[in-house]
Formats: C-alpha cells, structure tokens, sequence
C-alpha cells in the first residue's frame, strides 16, 4: 500500500474502513464530481462512461465514436439502448475497468495511481509536450497493455492532465475496487403527479386509429431527444420517450433502432422512461410537460377534422421526407407546436443529438440571431396548392452512404432544394415582407446562437452586438433543419453520410439568409449577401445558390445606409415585451452599460466589462490570446458571486466550405461578447476574482499584446486545471445553475478546458 493511500486510510473513521463500499452512495458521488466531467456522452475517452453504474460496469472501447473519415458505418454503443448487460457489451467489444486480472488490480486502479504518482504543479501550465486536444488519439489500453502505457504516458493517469481525488476519495474508490467494484442500479421513483401525467401522456401518445398513429409519431419523432419534465410536479425527475414493446403498466422494453424513424419490426407502445444517469449540461435538452401542454397537443392535433388517407411506412423516402411522411397533418398544427417551443428545437439541431459537432458547427457563423415566420403568413402553412406543389422538393439527404455517391446525392439535393427556392421566391413575389409577419408569440420567438468552433449554444431572446448575419426560418427551413441535423442524423454514420448532413445544411443556412434578406430594401440584399460570401464564397453563390429576389420590395421603412443594422434596432424596440435577454453591457445606451436591478458591485462591474465589447481584436488583441468561451466568475458580498460568459466570436470571409476553415478565419475582425450567466457546456477557463477587482482586470486585459502578458493575468487571477480548487471553482458552474435556472443544472464538460 502506498503512503498516500496509507494516509488517506488514516483520514477515514474507522468504522467507515471496514464497512462496504456502495456504488450509488459512495462511488458515483464522486464519479460525478470529477469524472463526468470528462467521461460523459458520445465523446466519452475510449467511451468510458462515468455517468451511470451500467456505464462504469460496461467499461471501455478502443474505438471512438467520432470518426469524420471513415469509410463504413460503425455499430452503435448508446448506453442504456444498444446492449443490456456486461455480457452483451464485452460481445460488442468493451472491456472491463473495474474487474482484476489475477495479480493485477483493476485497469481503473492501475490509472488512478498512475496519476496519483505524477501529481501536477499547484496551478502551473501543464507538462510540455501534454496532448489535451480534443482531437487527440486516445490508446484506450487493454489491462494486459497497461504497463507499456505508463510506460509511455507518465502524465496518462487518471483523472487525466487535472487535478486529481482528495486522499479520501482516492482510498474510498480504491477500496470499493479491491472489495470486487459492486454496482447496483439507480432506482427513480416517480412521484404520485408524475405517475399521473406520465399515463395521461402515454394514453395520448398511443391514441388508437389512424389519426392517432400518425400524430403519435410525429411527436415522437419531435421529443425522443428530449429530456422531458413535468412543470410542478413533485420528484424532480426527468423522463425520455421510447419505442417499447410492452404497453403502459408494463416495465419498458426499449426496442433500439440506429434512427428513431426507423422500422421498429413489431407491435410497440410509446413510454415515457426515467433518465437514471448523471444529467450532463450538454445533451440536457429539456421540454416542460403539463396538463396544459396537453391540452394544447390535444386542440392542435385532434380538433379538427382531418384523417389521414394511410399510414406511411418507415422507408427511405418517407425517412427523407417528412413533409411527405406526415403531410395529411396539418402543417399549421406542426409549425405552432415547433413554434410553441422554439428555443427547444433549435437546442436539438445546435446541441444534439452528438456531443461534438463539427460536421454541422462550421457552416454556421459564431454568433447570430434567430427569428420565425408567422404561421398565417407562411404559404406552406397556408396554401394548399403551393404545399402540394413544394413538397416532392423538401425532401434530404442521408439515408443512404455509398462512399462512390456522395457528389450524386449533393447535385440531386441541391437541385431539389434551388428548384423549391425559386418556386418560393415566385410564390412570395407579390407579398412584400412588413412586420407582421414576424412571429411574436411568446418568448421563443427571438433566439441567439453562439457558436464554438465544434460546438454552439441556443439562448433566448437577442444577445449581443447586431451580428453580422440573422436568420428568418418558416416552417419547411425549421423542419428541414431539425430533421437533417437530429432524426435522419447518424453519429456512428460514414464520412458519405456526414457529408450528406453538412453540405445540405449549408443550403438551409442559405435558404434563411435569403428569407431574412426579404425584409430589407430590395436594391441593398445582394450587395450585403455578397459581404457574407466574400472571396470563394462567390463562386458558390454562382454555383451552388439561387438567385437573390432583387424586385420584390420590403414593407419595412428602414435606413437605406445601413439597412440590417436598422432593422435590428427596431426589432428590438418592437419586441421588446418578448425579448427575453436584455442587453446593456454588448448594447450600452448612453453611460450606464450595466444592469439596473444588480447590487451595485456588479453593476461597477459589469460598467467595467462593458469596456471590452464592440470592440475588433486588431483593436484589443487579447480577444486573440483568449479561448471561445472564457468564463469570469466574481464574488461580492462575502459569499456570493455571479459568472459571466466572454465568448469570442471568430470571423469569417464565408462560411460556405466544407474544409479550409482555417482559411477563411479573420482573426483581427473577432468581437468579444459578454453576458451574465453560462453560455457554453464546454468551458474553456476560468478567472475568479473580486468584484472590485474587475476594473484593474479589465485595464490587464486591454494591456495584454501578447503570450507573455496574458501569462501574467492568469497567473493573477486563473484557475488552471493543476489549481488546487479546480474542482470547487468548476463545480460551482452546476450549483450557479442550480441556484439560477434549476431545470437546465447538469455536470459541464471539461474536454475542452484550456493550458493557459
């Protein structure tokens, strides 16, 4: 026995040394403050999964599920729906952590002493030559490799490249390991109200006839991402839909289909089924449920009389077409649901269903504002002969990935998708865009998007300078996206696959661009979409798009010299009742750029931040030295603190390109923003400090020209993965959420946690 676990035996009662470990109240404790935050989700290292006990028993994979070349689609590893039972796993190719090998103790022993034996500099940068990368090729070692892997990899110990288990948790995990790694699994029981809801919904859902079949579908189709929650209601819990084949009443029998849209093969129920492991922020993808919610579902879908004239069946053309899937619907009933929740399905395409995104994140801008078409003002919803006449072109790509037919697919998509354009811009001719036909129904209604380089996040209401691009989706771009980037969306797909996925993204995020476009002056819209598709970006605006409508005026009065800059302004003096994020510090009116409802050490604070905003890094060029989301958390009044997001928003020429990223990139151009609360899963840093020291922080930041003086700041006032608090500082991130909005609390990821 080492010293360090001698003593950290030492530190424990006596009675606690002889008692037995429990997994659920001992060991996943711990998991969970400073394991999750690496090993959770898809991008799980060797797709160790800490999350769960079924997870941890399952253990470890040699290959990654992120795999952006390869040739041939992988099984898929979905905990909780692929496999049940370490039998079944081990048959799938996972290998044990927890178990010995004869002599040898358990692979996840072997790590943690490895890393304990290497213990990091209080707060100093990282080993030279430490691979931290996301990106970075993990060896997953077998037990019987291990040796050789420590061999190569002194630093490779567990928790990996951070500060490590206190003494006590280190002999609590070692001793659970040595008495055998029991795992037992974690039990939920529903409350009496979620009892009730949970059969009111499952009665809905499996409404009989053919109108019920199909409705029930489209809602599963739309919420099996979904981390659903009663409003209200006792316990807490949340809750996933499934296929099963067991009834309501019955215990869940998930039936696992590699897309949820696919052929289940038998007799099914939809069941709502609690969602037992750790709640990570980033696939924490919520959706209220309420005896409202219900009825609203019930009027939107039921009222009317419409019938189905049959059922579609679960093949690749009603897969890649939804609209012709589900068409006997009505598309008004399926836009207002979308609409009623906006936020929601713009998190599933922006956060999910994957953990890292790349694929899809580089066609998007790093920051830009999302609005809706009103239903009554959207022709797909209310024309019936132009919704006949458009459907045959709204269908997508991706059901099939023959590596040799990837340019075949695109040609012919995007045929469709140029031939639906033009007929729309021919159908919207004589309707010129005014204010009405903006959605303002609630809340949802105006979204920011923040991107990340392979990650992005959803927020509600308007953040942020005016960007440089905004987004006007109606119902067939809003469903479209949803369906290419979360139900036809394979993450263990071949690279034909994820091709597919991002090249006809790319015309939606066009098919919005242009739409928004509509509600400026005609004479202005090609001279500012060419400023969005600079350099190469015009030979695809020759190639790949339609044509710009240039002759159909706009209703809205606005400012020919600048006409998208005056448009967002009266956008937000018009909706301001519904713009659910306020913004004086990016938005400064006058001299008071801070929040008037803040205790006065925060709204110094926040004056002093506000200095770094609206501002290039050719101006500022610390934003060059900083991470993509930087967070400054500032304590004030003894105990108390507020966490601030400074996210970094890159330029670019274009966004139009598959590869070559880095190309377009035009670092002197990048803005900072900075906004109270957390606006990324993925943190990249940390700053902590007082609240009247922000002021003197923010002087250091606009003196920072280079590596050597933003050393100097953070050697002031960062948290560096070797600190000693990382983990309070870092864990304090979920208990803000907590403590700020509950419903979204869950475990951040470090993967991408920086060496500054």
């Amino acid at each position: 026995m080492s010293f360090r676990i001698w003593l950290g035996c030492l530190l424990l009662p006596f009675t606690a040394l002889q008692a037995e470990v429990l997994y659920q109240r001992d060991i996943q404790p711990i998991f969970t403050a400073k394991c999750v935050a690496c090993h959770a989700c898809y991008d799980s290292p060797c797709q160790l999964n800490l999350g769960s006990g079924e997870g941890a028993s399952r253990g470890a994979h040699k290959l990654p599920v992120y795999n952006g070349v390869r040739v041939k689609a992988q099984p898929p590893t979905r905990l909780f729906l692929d496999a049940d039972g370490d039998s079944a796993w081990r048959r799938k190719g996972f290998s044990s952590v927890l178990d010995a090998q004869g002599s040898q103790a358990a692979l996840m022993a072997r790590m943690l002493e490895l890393g304990r034996s290497q213990p990091l500099t209080p707060n100093a940068k990282l080993p030279p030559g430490l691979d931290i990368g996301i990106g970075r090729e993990n060896t997953c070692p077998l037990p019987e490799e291990f040796d050789r892997y420590a061999r190569r990899n002194a630093h490779g110990g567990m928790p990996f490249a951070v500060t490590g288990l206190s003494d006590e948790e280190y002999a609590l995990v070692q001793r659970w390991l040595e008495q055998g790694a029991a795992v037992e699994p974690r039990l939920l029981e529903p409350s009496a109200a979620e009892v009730s809801q949970i059969s009111e919904w499952e009665r809905l859902l499996n409404t009989p006839g053919a109108r019920g079949n199909l409705v029930g579908r489209w809602l599963y189709e739309h919420l099996f991402i979904a981390h659903l929650y009663f409003e209200g209601a006792e316990g807490g819990h949340f809750y996933q839909l499934v296929r099963s084949r067991t009834p309501s009443g019955q215990p869940v029998d998930v039936i696992a289909t590699r897309r949820p849209n696919d052929d289940p093969g038998t007799h099914f129920s939809y069941r709502l089924r609690p969602i037992t492991d750790v709640i990570v922020h980033k696939t924490h993808i919520t959706y209220p449920l309420s005896e409202a919610k219900l009825a609203r579902v019930r009027s939107l879908f039921f009222e009317g009389d419409w019938a189905p004239d049959y059922i579609p069946g679960y093949g690749a053309v009603h897969r890649a077409n939804p609209f012709r899937a589900f068409q006997a619907i009505p598309a008004e009933a399926r836009y207002q649901f979308m609409l009623d929740n906006a936020e929601y399905f713009v998190r599933t395409f922006i956060r999910g269903p994957v953990c890292r995104g790349q694929i899809a994140t580089d066609v998007i801008r790093d920051n830009f504002w999302v609005f809706f078409q009103d239903p009554a003002h959207d022709l797909y919803v209310t024309d019936r002969r132009y919704r006949e006449q458009t459907t045959p072109l709204l269908a997508m790509p991706g059901q099939f990935d023959e590596m040799g037919s990837l340019l075949a697919f695109w040609n012919t998509y995007r045929a469709k998708r140029n031939q639906y354009e033009q007929s729309r811009t021919q159908a919207y001719a004589n309707r010129p865009a005014d204010w009405e036909q903006i959605w303002s129904g609630n809340d949802n209604a105006l979204l920011t998007i923040f991107r990340q380089h392979d990650s992005a996040s959803v927020r509600k209401g308007l953040i942020g300078e005016i960007p440089q691009t905004l987004w006007w989706m109606d119902y067939p771009l809003l469903e479209r996206t949803y369906y290419q980037l979360v139900v036809n969306f394979d993450v263990f797909g071949n690279v034909s696959h994820q091709g597919q996925t991002r090249l006809y993204f790319d015309l939606i995020r066009n098919g919005a661009e242009l739409n928004f476009l509509r509600l400026l002056p005609a004479p202005s819209r090609q001279v500012i979409l060419d400023s969005w598709y600079e350099k190469g970006g015009q030979l695809k605006l020759l190639l790949a798009y339609t044509s710009i409508d240039n002759s159909t005026p706009s209703l809205l009065a606005l400012n020919k010299a600048d006409p998208k800059g005056a448009f967002a302004g009266q956008m937000l003096a018009r909706y301001a009742g519904i713009n659910a994020a306020p913004d004086p510090i990016n938005r400064c009116q006058g001299t008071r750029c801070y929040r008037a409802e803040q205790p006065l050490a925060l709204q110094k604070a926040e004056q002093a931040l506000s200095r770094l905003t609206n501002r290039l890094a050719g101006v500022l060029p610390i934003i060059q030295q900083l991470p993509e989301a930087t967070l400054l958390r500032i304590e004030y009044d003894t105990e108390r603190r507020e966490i601030y997001s400074l996210l970094r928003n890159r330029a670019h020429s274009n966004v139009a390109f598959m590869y070559g990223e880095a190309l377009r990139w035009q670092p002197r151009l990048d803005t900072l923003t900075v906004y109270p609360g957390i606006l990324s899963s993925y943190p990249n840093f940390i700053f902590n400090l007082q609240a009247a020291e922000v002021p003197a922080f923010v002087s250091a930041m606009e003196r920072v020209n280079d590596r050597a003086d933003l050393d100097r700041l953070v050697e002031r006032w960062g948290v560096r993965r070797s600190h000693p608090d990382f983990w309070h500082y870092f864990s304090d991130l979920k208990r803000y959420l907590e403590e700020t909005t509950p419903v979204e609390a869950g475990v951040f990821d470090m993967n991408r946690y920086e060496n500054l």
